[in-house]
């Protein structure tokens, strides 16, 4: 392919304006040729590789060898399609499986070659070529209706065209750590031949603004899960550097002895330089007293004036050595700051005549210097080199997994993954444009630098972390409060709260105060708000209240339920989903039932949740419970009476034991214990399901009684 070939014109969207049939017509047109390019621009890249044994080294110990990401692409198409039914058959179940699953670098060392039996490199030729055939007989013949739409198969091809791009760039990283000897050079794939001194850098000022960000759902380009939803953010005045910073800049650092200098690197930067025992950037070599650069198809005298590619730990060291040198509060952009940057830049990848900056592999297979491209006063705002941000990737408000690839976003939620903005030189299609959001692991090596910014706010912009919540137990109480479970003919949380409302009606109760103890993660406490003045909500748990106060606060709840074996669905809840108001008259506390604060008292109702089998002295809460109630209020217990010796001693269980040769159950027990002090009012049975998996549930029938307090 030339040059002029490689780069890529448009996105994919749904914005032609023909009669129906001829905009179907051009559709179809568009998303062939953009799926041709994408597998095109692949071929080549790996066609640069001149020998089939170089395709088995692994230059990059913590990544799989490169003839994994030639056959990872291709199978991608097969194991989605037939995912989504759109095919019935596979081409290679072997290589299929083999070459499924990359590596998130998860540990310095989680990779073991020897569990691996690579296909043979024409295996994998002949492979995709079956899969190229069948694709595009797919994109000839398949009905499509416009808008594309995300349960679409025009949608999992675009989702094929797009893995492969950004796997065309993890890919040509890797290939920059190959022996010169297994490459060969390509007029495609030349050098920027641009070199000299850099430009002295210096910050720059940005006014403050609100930034609004995530991707809309009615927009016309593809987009992966973790840019959809909604994030709005104050960004404070600061200012930015001019300039990407450059090898020449950031050899001030090396040879001020960074590298050596612990208190400049996080912990985990600490880490890692014993495990690499690192001197200067992985794409430096120094021979005979002269640095030089590695490249993708050659060696050059270390360029000064192109940006520094490093990883995260490494910019952040830099930082930190700036703050210790300057006495300036020096720091990495966040993810927001970086958007307020991206106003400087007109339109977007699919909008531009040409880009604003070297990338799309529109001017070189290599950054370039960092002073080429100005975007309105602050140079490579897009382009040459991705550059890492302080903000760990997290979903938006109103995040959706999307369900052929529930594990594209989801496991980069957990802090450990940085978002790097802005592409390099070789990002094309979604990668290119201003939507996307990429993020990978601090130590991990992309074609990746950085710029930095310094800040009179002490608090820096970032969209708030909101993981999603993996606890079994937490999850499964999630689930049974906030969505239906299918069997029963509703939510027994919402049922409760309803059987409350009526008995407080039928008997006249005074509402002033509410104990709902046992609350889990607050359905019931929500339901019932609006009818009490104040309600506390409290549970031994705080890992269950904490989901409470986070609704509470108007923030969505994520959680994942297990589908089948190891597949799990990814949930996001908010109190809006149903129907109910973040009330502020609620105040969720962690409580030990048994030896609750002197404060919990004076209360007209106490509904006690399964209380009674999860507190280690039941007999000992009943006796005590008439001290938190005013006179004539109401005890409501609900309970399944199933006590548990890991939790409560056998003595002190209120039934399903024998007493002097009886049975005693429960019900009789709790009667016993709460004496003439109170009276039964009334009971009734509510089922409660908790799901286990998709298709088994734990169904426990509840005892809920109504007792008034006389003293």
């Amino acid at each position: 392919m030339t040059k002029q070939q490689l780069k890529t014109p448009y996105l994919i969207a749904n914005d032609v304006n023909l009669s129906d049939a001829d905009a179907v017509a051009a559709k179809r047109a568009e998303l062939k040729a953009y799926f041709v390019n994408s597998w095109q621009t692949y071929e080549s890249l790996f066609a640069l590789i001149n020998n089939d044994n170089a395709f088995y080294a692994r230059p990059e110990p913590l990544r799989h060898p490169l003839i994994f990401y030639y056959g990872h692409t291709a199978t991608f198409y097969i194991n989605k399609l037939m995912l989504g039914k759109f095919i019935h058959k596979r081409i290679n179940e072997k290589l299929e499986a083999i070459c499924a699953v990359g590596v998130d670098e998860m540990s310095w060392d989680d990779l073991n070659s020897e569990h691996y039996d690579w296909p043979k490199v024409d295996e994998v030729r002949t492979y995709r070529d079956q899969v190229f055939a069948l694709v595009c007989d797919l994109i000839d013949n398949m009905a499509l209706q416009l808008p594309i739409t995300q349960d679409s198969l025009a949608w999992i091809i675009l989702m094929g065209s797009e893995h492969e791009r950004i796997h065309l760039e993890t890919s040509s990283v890797i290939m920059r750590m190959l022996p010169l000897s297994d490459l060969t050079a390509n007029a495609a794939w030349a050098d920027c031949p641009y070199q000299g001194e850099a430009p002295l850098n210096e910050l720059v000022p940005v006014a403050k603004q609100v930034i609004k960000l995530g991707k809309k759902t009615d927009d016309h380009t593809y987009g992966w899960d973790n840019e959809y939803g909604t994030a709005t953010l104050d960004v404070p005045a600061f200012r930015t550097s001019k300039f990407l910073v450059s090898n020449q800049e950031f050899m001030q650092f090396v040879e001020a002895g960074g590298y050596q200098t612990p208190e400049y690197w996080t912990e985990e930067g600490q880490s890692w330089l014993r495990y690499k025992q690192a001197t200067m950037p992985r794409f430096w070599l120094k021979k005979e007293g002269r640095y030089y650069q590695r490249n993708l198809l050659g060696e050059v005298p270390l360029p000064l004036n192109w940006p520094v590619e490093v990883n995260y730990l490494e910019a952040k060291a830099f930082c930190n050595w700036l703050v210790q040198t300057t006495g300036r509060d020096i720091r990495l952009p966040t993810e927001p700051e970086w958007y307020a940057l991206r106003e400087k830049v007109s339109g977007d990848l699919p909008s531009w005549q040409e880009a604003p900056g070297n990338t799309n592999l529109e001017y070189f297979a290599s950054s370039c210097p960092v002073d080429k491209f100005d975007n309105q006063g602050i140079f490579d705002v897009v382009g040459n080199v991705w550059q890492w941000t302080e903000s760990s990737i997290d979903a938006f408000e109103g995040f959706k997994v999307h369900p052929l690839y529930d594990d594209f976003s989801t496991p980069t939620f957990d802090g450990k993954h940085n978002l790097i903005k802005g592409g390099s030189w070789i990002s094309t299609g979604n990668e290119a444009i201003a939507s996307s959001r990429y993020a990978f692991r601090r130590h991990f090596f992309q074609h990746a630098g950085f710029r930095y910014v310094e800040s009179e706010s002490a608090d820096m912009p970032l969209v708030p972390a909101n993981h999603f919540e993996q606890n079994v137990d937490v999850c499964q109480q999630l689930q049974s409060h906030y969505q239906e479970t299918g069997f029963t003919g509703g939510n027994y949380q919402q049922q409760l709260a309803q059987q409350v409302r009526q008995w407080l009606v039928e008997h006249n109760a005074n509402t002033e105060k509410l104990l709902d103890l046992g609350c889990s993660v607050g359905r019931t406490s929500f339901e019932l708000a609006d009818v009490f003045e104040h309600v506390d909500g409290v549970d031994f748990s705080a890992r269950y209240i904490q989901h409470g106060v986070q609704l509470q606060t108007g923030e969505p709840v994520r959680f994942e339920t297990v589908q089948e074996g190891d597949i799990v669905d990814f949930h996001e809840v908010a109190l809006a989903d149903t129907g109910l108001s973040a009330a502020s008259n609620i105040l969720f506390s962690q409580g030990d039932a048994t030896n609750l604060k002197a404060i919990f008292a004076d209360y007209d109702v106490i509904l006690a949740q399964q209380v009674l089998e999860q507190c280690y002295d039941p007999k000992q809460f009943l006796k005590q419970v008439a001290n938190r109630l005013n006179q004539g209020a109401l005890l409501i217990i609900a309970s399944d009476y199933q006590f548990n010796s890991d939790v409560a001693a056998k003595e002190k269980w209120l039934g399903g034991i024998k007493v002097n040769g009886e049975n005693l159950v429960g019900f009789e027990g709790v009667q016993q214990t709460l004496g003439e002090r109170f009276e039964l009012l009334d009971q009734t049975d509510l089922h409660q399901v908790i799901k286990i998996a998709q298709r088994i549930s734990a169904v426990s029938q509840k005892h809920i009684t109504l007792w008034r307090y006389n003293g």
